[in-house]
C-alpha cells in the first residue's frame, strides 16, 4: 500500500516545503493561514522567539458569505498589525492553493496596509 497520498499527507509536504523557504522575524514576521471547512484563521508569527503576535479568525466576524468573512479577517489582521507598527510581512498559504479563502484573507491583508 502506498502511503503519502491522502490529501492531508501531500497538504503536509507542500507546507514542509513552502516552510523550509520562508520564516518570520520580528520586524517582518509571518503571515500564517490555515482554513478550516467552516471558518479561516491567520496569525502573525515571529519564528526567531516561536511567538504569536496577533491572531485573527472569521468565527465571531459579521458578513454573510465565506469569502467575505476571509476578506475582513485580512482587514482585521492588518488592523492589529498596524497597531503593532507592523508594515511587512512573509505571506505562508499554509500549503493551500492561492484561490479563494486563502486569495481573499491576502487581498483583505493589503488592503488593510500589509506590504507583502
Amino acid at each position: 500500500m502506498k502511503t503519502g497520498n491522502t490529501k492531508i499527507e501531500k497538504r503536509a509536504r507542500r507546507q514542509k516545503k513552502i516552510r523550509a523557504k520562508i520564516s518570520g522575524t520580528a520586524s517582518k514576521p509571518r503571515l500564517c493561514v490555515f482554513r478550516s471547512n467552516r471558518y479561516v484563521y491567520a496569525q502573525l508569527i515571529d519564528d526567531a522567539q516561536g511567538k504569536t503576535l496577533v491572531s485573527a479568525s472569521s468565527v465571531k466576524l459579521p458578513g454573510k458569505g465565506v469569502m467575505e468573512k476571509a476578506k475582513e479577517t485580512g482587514k482585521e489582521i492588518a488592523k492589529k498589525a498596524k497597531a503593532l507598527k507592523i508594515e511587512t510581512v512573509v505571506f505562508d498559504r499554509g500549503g493551500y492553493i492561492y484561490t479563494g479563502k486563502i486569495k481573499a484573507i491576502a487581498d483583505g491583508a493589503r488592503e488593510g496596509g500589509l506590504k507583502f
